[in-house]
């Protein structure tokens, strides 16, 4: 049987109200994922804005801009998996914040110089999400070696509170900045929320053990081995399709969003960031509510209620109108942030706790490949839908397709499951021919 694994050395036997927090490496990575989230909330903000209202483009560009963000989950999701299981992830984790702080530098600089077009926007957006890649398959391994198996609902209930506060401020600081400074600019913050991200990394003790590599491993057989070890589980399998089915439609609808606010409803950047932060006291709510929902619900139903119920609150945004409408709409959002939280923490903690520590990295890899990349599939087809049917007509499509993820999950083993299953024996590692 797989090792749900020891505490770490330095846990207290008996956790108070700080729990993981206690730790200094946890709180290293705590700290570097507080600074690195509200960076991202500017960039997601301020990339889109900066092509919207700094260079004027259409549905369509906006569209493309957010997709490449996700791109390169499509593209070297997979084999990223592999081979971030090859390498120590904290160097993995360390070395993408300096290379995303780099390439988010020079948007500021061309701008300043005069000499910004969509199509640095472009690059720049695909490069992020290049290194983004490989952090996010090296974070959600990492954890359960900085934790332990047996304390990941504790360690991801933290991150999502870090994730949705940074939700919450995030999209307000940015919008501020973004008025204050023009959108180009403000992007110079997350630049240097992403190298301070990177030292707060450095400065945790414990390090891996290097990886142990077959020495006939091959990154093709590794690949196979992690998408059979997803989709042979069944409950796993269901989670991806549920995830993936409401990335790809909820990609369409914020694509269009970031256009529809300022252009349809005529909000400026700070209301536009007051508006998103609404979306973020929602994560907050679910990031304390997850524990006791869970309880109630128990972990599997948890995971597909959760979407069932907030889901709708997507519908109240194409039905806005200029005016006081806008704020029961962002009310919406905050509902879909409370049930996303919920959602994620079961789910991933679930996946953190099944997969063996070798099999990690292609885990995450493969869920994100779906998940992220249909995200980019997703975000283009909303700026073409918005080209030819506008954005407010986009955004309703989108928020009917998010409304239907809950399905995959609904019909799977979850629908009744109190408790999720226990990990089985580890697979043996697969050999090249």
């Amino acid at each position: 049987m797989i090792s749900l694994g020891a505490p770490a050395p330095d846990a207290p036997t008996k956790r108070d109200r700080l729990g993981l927090l206690r730790e200094p490496d946890f709180r290293g990575l705590f700290l570097s994922t507080t600074v690195a989230q509200i960076g991202y909330q500017i960039t997601t903000l301020a990339l889109p804005l900066a092509a919207v209202i700094a260079l004027d483009v259409g549905e369509l560009e906006v569209g493309v801009l957010s997709s490449m963000t996700m791109l390169a989950f499509l593209l070297i999701g997979l084999p990223a998996g592999a081979w971030v299981d090859r390498m120590r992830r904290r160097r993995v984790l360390i070395v993408s914040d300096l290379v995303r702080a780099a390439v988010l530098a020079t948007v500021p600089i061309a701008w300043w110089a005069g000499a910004l077009t969509i199509w640095q926007l472009y690059a720049v957006a695909f490069v992020i999400g290049l290194f983004t890649v490989f952090f996010d398959v090296s974070y959600q391994s990492y954890l359960p070696h900085l934790v332990g198996r047996e304390h990941l609902v504790e360690g991801n209930a933290k991150l999502e509170v870090v994730r949705s506060t940074a939700q919450l401020g995030g999209p307000v600081l940015a919008g501020q900045l973004i008025g204050w400074l023009t959108a180009p600019v403000a992007l110079a913050f997350d630049a240097v929320a992403m190298g301070a991200s990177a030292l707060f990394l450095v400065r945790i003790r414990r390090r891996e053990p290097k990886p142990r590599v077959a020495r006939d491993a091959r990154i093709l057989t590794d690949i196979k081995e992690g998408l059979a070890f997803v989709f042979r589980n069944r409950i796993l399998a269901s989670i991806v399709a549920a995830t993936s089915w409401w990335n790809l439609w909820m990609g369409a609808y914020m694509a269009m969003a970031v256009v529809f606010l300022p252009r349809d409803l005529g909000l400026t950047p700070g209301t536009i960031g007051l508006f998103f932060g609404v979306f973020g006291v929602g994560g907050l709510i679910g990031a304390f509510v997850t524990g006791p929902v869970t309880a109630w619900l128990g972990e599997g139903r948890a995971i597909w209620i959760s979407t069932l119920i907030s889901s709708p609150g997507l519908l109240l945004l194409p039905a806005a109108e200029p005016g006081w409408r806008v704020w029961i709409a962002a009310l919406g959002m905050g509902t879909v942030g409370i049930g996303a939280v919920v959602y994620n923490v079961n789910q991933v903690s679930f996946r953190q706790r099944l997969t063996p520590d070798r099999l990690l990295g292609r885990m995450n890899a493969t869920v994100r490949f779906l998940a992220w990349g249909l995200s980019a599939v997703g975000a283009l087809m909303g700026g073409v839908l918005g080209e030819f049917a506008g954005a407010r007509a986009t955004l309703w499509i989108g928020a009917i397709g998010v409304c239907l993820a809950f399905l995959p999950v609904f019909f799977s083993p979850l629908r009744n499951l109190r408790d999720l299953p226990r990990p089985g024996p580890e697979p043996e590692p697969a050999r090249a021919a």
